[in-house]
């Protein structure tokens, strides 16, 4: 019985090699998630910067007047590019991150950068330029295979292929239903 059960689970280990082999190889795919997990990491040192020097971001809020406010968005930035860079790092709700990045790059572009001009020495109007715009991309096109989202819907479905009897039984297995609904193309992100 063991001997058997060593086998399956070697059997299972090569699938899993197997399968993340088909996903890693080189092409578009690889280097759109590729881009995707080094934008969270690049957002999640900003994000980091921006927690141990909040005087950086409070520079550029001189023009907020109050307290509260400027405080406030400090806070804010610093915690969704800490939060949204891991989550676009690692592809976990990329949509969902790229949201909550899109105004902070957004000020940064049109209200802050803007006023230094393009070619600067600094060039953070270019930099947060190519940030929003890709932003947007992973907003608009989603995470990519090598996600926690693709992984999470991969496994959904693998769970929907087991067929579980139904409690009512006027209705079918609860598998071939929900497979069916699986099976038609969605988008995941």
């Amino acid at each position: 019985m063991s001997v058997q059960n060593s086998a399956q689970g070697a059997q299972e280990h090569r699938g899993v090699i197997q399968q993340l082999a088909s996903m890693v190889r080189p092409g578009p795919a690889l280097g759109y998630d590729l881009v995707r997990a080094y934008l969270g990491i690049g957002l999640f040192v900003r994000g980091i910067l921006f927690v141990s020097q909040p005087e950086l971001v409070l520079g550029y809020l001189q023009d907020i007047h109050g307290w509260f406010w400027p405080y406030a968005l400090v806070h804010f930035v610093a915690v969704a590019h800490l939060c949204g860079g891991l989550m676009l790092g690692v592809g976990l709700a990329t949509r969902l991150a790229a949201v909550i990045q899109i105004p902070i790059l957004f000020g940064a572009v049109f209200l802050v950068h803007s006023q230094a001009g393009l070619l600067n020495v600094g060039q953070s109007l270019e930099f947060s330029g190519l940030v929003l715009a890709l932003l947007l991309v992973y907003l608009t096109f989603g995470s990519g295979r090598l996600s926690v989202d693709a992984f999470l819907a991969r496994a959904e479905v693998r769970s929907l292929e087991v067929q579980t009897p139904s409690l009512i039984p006027e209705r079918p297995l609860r598998g071939q239903v929900a497979l069916a609904r699986a099976t038609v193309p969605q988008k995941y992100s």
